[in-house]
């Protein structure tokens, strides 16, 4: 590669690269989930983010008391309120990359188990979805969408 070439090499890979690395900041070890309140850095695999758009995060210890937060919040207002928040990421289950809420399924009834016991499982493509039902005995599998509070594990 000619030195020249270099610095269009470089701006080519940030924009392919660039949407792969973006995403939430992680958890300090202060963070903890504001459902149950366990500290949420020892669970890196299992990591759920609200963002906000005034940049600020929440994280979750899991999918499910993530869920159990948004359905909480009220649709608008000034403070925390759900047209304030910018994105919602997942922990996907096989790469725990983080991922964007549309990016993954959410599989419900399986045998793996979160830091808070019964767990929806984010995973991403319909492929991997079939496989890790088949593996793990999910029942379910849905978008975020989909999810309402009657889908949502018991404690």
């Amino acid at each position: 590669m000619k030195l020249k070439s270099i610095p269009v090499f470089l701006f080519i890979l940030s924009l392919v690269a660039g949407p792969a690395f973006a995403g939430p900041t992680a958890p300090t070890k202060k963070d903890r989930c504001p459902v149950c309140g366990m500290f949420v850095a020892p669970y890196t695999e299992w990591v759920a983010t609200i963002s906000f758009q005034d940049g600020s995060n929440l994280f979750f210890d899991g999918c499910k008391d993530l869920f159990r937060y948004y359905f909480d919040l009220p649709e608008k207002g000034d403070g925390l309120s759900r047209n304030q928040i910018e994105s919602i990421w997942f922990t996907e289950y096989y790469s725990t990359r983080k991922m964007k809420a549309a990016e993954v399924f959410f599989v419900i009834g399986s045998d793996v188990m979160g830091p808070m016991g019964k767990e929806l499982i984010p995973i991403a493509g319909e492929k991997a979805v079939k496989i890790f039902m088949r593996d793990h005995k999910g029942t379910e599998a849905l978008t975020f969408d989909q999810i309402k509070p009657a889908k949502l594990p018991a404690e």
